[in-house]
């Protein structure tokens, strides 16, 4: 059976040339029946990144990377809009790279997370694309839905970015290292069981690792939180359509059914269902507006899935190249947006430059034109968290 490609996105946006060869290389892969890709598509190591990949009878874990469990989390805050003082607190707020002084192995296993030797990475923010960023509303879009959410124009959001640090990246080795590129089929062994179930657990430890990271951050300037959506970006989900078993990859994209999703939090002291939280957030670069968002009509077509993001325009490597002449690194430490930027890794400072992202105003317009979302409010970014030395 010839596996189907679907591509989400219109001439308006730029998509380069090998993501599309990377989404054929993948639809030609045994048991892969349908591909999908979004605005934010571009090219990854091995796979396409701002894509979701249904598959039947076998899974590929390389398809997820290393990253496993690597998503967003959404936090209403205690914090004033109004008195936000984001250039007294980009000097005040301290490292998130340094381990926590708490304990980490309890705050994990509270979340039904095992710490596999890498507690004292839980809570720290990492490297990449990797941030945490206060957010103030610009603009709401549709009232009634940003009124069922719960949430306040006055308040400040905190936004977080990470995944499962090392963790990922040890479960993905010791794939690799019995089976390379190869994908694990589930009526062979029983060794899919064993993947699904390490990765499952790096699901869980990126949620918990999230939520630490919200909590010093917040602490530090005297908020408390409430989460409001954590959604898993890059991950693998055994779903059930029409009484057959499938597996949903997801690298790069955000799940927008959340019957769906991988591994809904029951734990959560929230106690929320699928159906009370139907909103995602979908960020643009350190320079340029997020988007809370609500999936609309039937979701089948785009794999239960849309674009995480704004998606990468350049490359890592030729970033510092293109804008170094036109930027010193601590120019780049405010955006045009007025936000303040902390970052001092020289070289990441470039990398992650809003230069180097797609125009996220198009992203969400494409996905709009398809009928896959609709807009319920725009999020304008105040301070960004990336690295300290």
């Amino acid at each position: 059976m010839r596996c189907e490609i679907k591509l989400f996105t219109t001439p308006s946006t730029w998509i380069e040339g090998e993501s599309i060869r990377q989404l054929e290389r993948v639809a030609a892969l045994h048991g892969m029946i349908k591909v999908a890709g979004f605005p934010d598509l571009h090219p990854g190591k091995g796979g396409p990144v701002g894509a979701a990949m249904l598959s039947e009878g076998v899974f590929y874990p390389y398809l997820v990377g290393s990253d496993v469990g690597c998503g967003m989390a959404l936090f209403d805050t205690d914090l004033n809009s109004a008195k936000a003082k984001p250039e007294k607190w980009a000097k005040k707020l301290p490292g998130l790279e340094e381990p926590w002084s708490g304990d980490a192995a309890a705050w994990l296993q509270e979340r039904r997370a095992e710490p596999e030797g890498f507690a004292s990475s839980v809570g720290t923010i990492g490297g990449g694309n990797h941030f945490a960023e206060l957010l103030q509303i610009r603009e709401v879009v549709d009232e009634v839905n940003f009124r069922l959410a719960g949430l306040d124009k006055k308040n400040l959001f905190l936004l977080v970015h990470s995944g499962s640090r090392g963790l990922g990246e040890m479960l993905l080795r010791s794939h690799i290292d019995f089976h390379r590129d190869g994908g694990l089929k589930a009526d062979e062994d029983d060794s899919w069981h064993g993947y699904l179930s390490r990765h499952d657990n790096c699901i869980c430890w990126a949620i918990a690792s999230r939520e630490l990271i919200a909590y010093r951050f917040l602490e530090q300037l005297g908020s408390g939180y409430r989460r409001i959506m954590d959604l898993t970006h890059n991950s693998i989900t055994v779903i059930d359509v029409k009484g057959k078993e499938y597996f949903l990859h997801r690298k790069g994209a955000t799940p927008s059914d959340m019957s769906r999703n991988h591994l809904w939090n029951p734990w959560t002291p929230d106690n929320l269902t699928p159906e009370d939280n139907n909103l995602i957030i979908i960020p643009g670069s350190r320079g340029a507006c997020s988007y809370l968002v609500k999936p609309t009509g039937d979701q089948t077509k785009n794999l239960w899935s849309v674009a995480h993001g704004a998606g990468r325009k350049w490359g890592r490597s030729e970033c510092e190249g293109r804008l170094r002449e036109k930027y010193s690194t601590d120019s780049m430490k405010k955006t045009k947006l007025g936000s303040y930027v902390i970052c001092e890794d020289k070289e990441l400072i470039y990398e992650e430059a809003p230069q180097a992202y797609k125009d996220i105003e198009s992203v969400i317009s494409d996905m709009v034109s398809f009928g896959l979302i609709s807009v319920v409010a725009v999020f304008e970014p105040v301070l960004t968290y990336k690295m300290r030395k």
